[in-house]
């Protein structure tokens, strides 16, 4: 997926191709996607699983699983505790959901992807359940856990 345009177009046009999700959280997306691809190559994801860590790769793409990692992480720096709050307003409650955003975003021409990527490889990335966990919120958000 290549660097986003801005959402400035046809609301209609827009909300059509989000379907179930508002436009704030095509927002979230696009500039979690930006958020993403400026952090440093060298940063791994603080929540980003051992097993993906070939993923972080220096090249401009993304893939759909690395692109999940980073936006849990932008979901949280953003929202905090309320993260998963916020996500779940938005119809955002699985990885799957960030795929269909994404490529709501791919049709609109926001997004490009490559011949490789699939809106598969959003699915079931992780369990927003654990990421978005109590505990895990705590830690991340700099408070202590028990």
């Amino acid at each position: 997926m290549a660097t986003p345009q801005s959402l400035e177009p046809d609301v209609a046009t827009i909300k059509a191709a989000a379907g179930p999700y508002p436009i704030d959280a095509l927002r979230f997306v696009q500039a979690g996607f930006g958020h993403a691809a400026k952090s440093d190559s060298a940063r791994r994801g603080r929540i980003e699983a051992e097993s993906l860590q070939e993923l972080d790769r220096p090249e401009k793409h993304m893939s759909g699983q690395h692109l999940c990692f980073r936006l849990a992480e932008f979901a949280i720096e953003q929202y905090g505790l309320m993260a998963p709050l916020v996500l779940r307003r938005w119809n955002i409650e699985r990885t799957d959901d960030f795929g269909r955003i994404v490529y709501a975003l791919i049709e609109l021409g926001y997004l490009r992807k490559s011949p490789d990527d699939s809106i598969d490889d959003f699915r079931g990335v992780y369990d927003f359940a654990e990421i978005f966990g109590d505990d895990r919120l705590r830690q991340f958000v700099g408070g202590t856990t028990n």
